[in-house]
């Protein structure tokens, strides 16, 4: 159980990196972005790229991976979802899921179709009360709960962080005040897209790095989003670990619903709290 309970830390931490752009993203712009898991999968693959062909260390492969798969949300956001700023959802809903498709096929054309395995960049092991944990998943854990302890402090301190989180809740609000939001939007997405990023590179050791990988996370991310309230970065974090946790345990017991569990709980709270049109 208490391994359980450690892989499901795990995958709440690398939830918790993807879901907190899908957040900002829809908060901010109200764009369901099915393209930010394209980001989540180039990332991996540029890690995988950076170590075979320039011969880097994990880490500046993976430094690599988040500054190049950002740039590719900038151009996203420049040149596909800002044409869509006001349009119904069905509009970005479509856009995204052809960029995701698009980027999926660019994939499987520079890598290939096959699974790639990456090994863990630290290969070592800690013990913790008599029970050995892999130190790799508990650096994955604790940069998860930095990046939440950073995030809370950009946007509570600094102005471009309170603007946006002023857009989270009303957003025409801070365009009659004046601010141009759309830069703020930008910044948003680009840094959803390299949170996303890192994501897949602290992943990839953990799972096979595939081209459908994103396809696959996707669900649990909109699951995580719906279950800790839209727009809410806190919520976000608590449900990212709550529905890691309960993915993991369920698998001990019940393998094929493990993650049926986490789509039960999604429902159950939207049941409880509706969301407001």
């Amino acid at each position: 159980m208490i391994y359980a309970i450690m892989y499901g830390l795990t995958v709440g931490a690398v939830l918790y990196l993807i879901s907190v752009g899908f957040s900002l993203t829809f908060g901010t712009m109200r764009v369901i972005n099915f393209a930010h898991t394209i980001t989540y999968t180039l990332g991996a693959y540029l890690l995988i790229a950076s170590i075979r062909s320039l011969g880097v260390p994990f880490f500046w492969g993976g430094a690599v991976g988040v500054a190049v798969a950002a740039l590719a949300g900038y151009c996203i956001e420049r040149f596909v979802i800002r044409r869509l700023y006001g349009e119904s959802l069905d509009y970005t809903f479509i856009a995204t899921y052809a960029v995701f498709l698009i980027g999926v096929d660019i994939v499987k054309w520079l890598w290939g179709v096959f699974p790639k395995p990456v090994s863990d960049p630290l290969g070592k092991t800690v013990d913790i009360l008599g029970f050995v944990f892999p130190t790799y998943r508990l650096l994955v854990i604790l940069l998860a709960i930095v990046v939440f302890f950073g995030l809370e402090l950009f946007m509570r301190k600094t102005m471009v962080g309170k603007i946006i989180v002023a857009a989270l809740d009303n957003r025409e609000g801070v365009r009659c005040l004046g601010i141009g939001v759309e830069k703020y939007f930008s910044l948003a997405f680009v840094l959803g897209s390299a949170l996303a990023a890192l994501g897949g590179v602290l992943y990839a050791p953990i799972t096979a790095v595939h081209p459908y990988m994103g396809s696959h996370i996707l669900l649990l991310c909109f699951a995580v989003v719906l279950t800790g309230g839209l727009g809410n970065l806190r919520g976000t974090f608590l449900a990212s670990f709550a529905l890691g946790m309960l993915i993991s345990i369920t698998g001990r017991y019940w393998p094929a619903g493990s993650e049926i569990v986490a789509f039960i709980a999604m429902a159950a709270v939207l049941l409880a709290r509706p969301i407001e049109a």
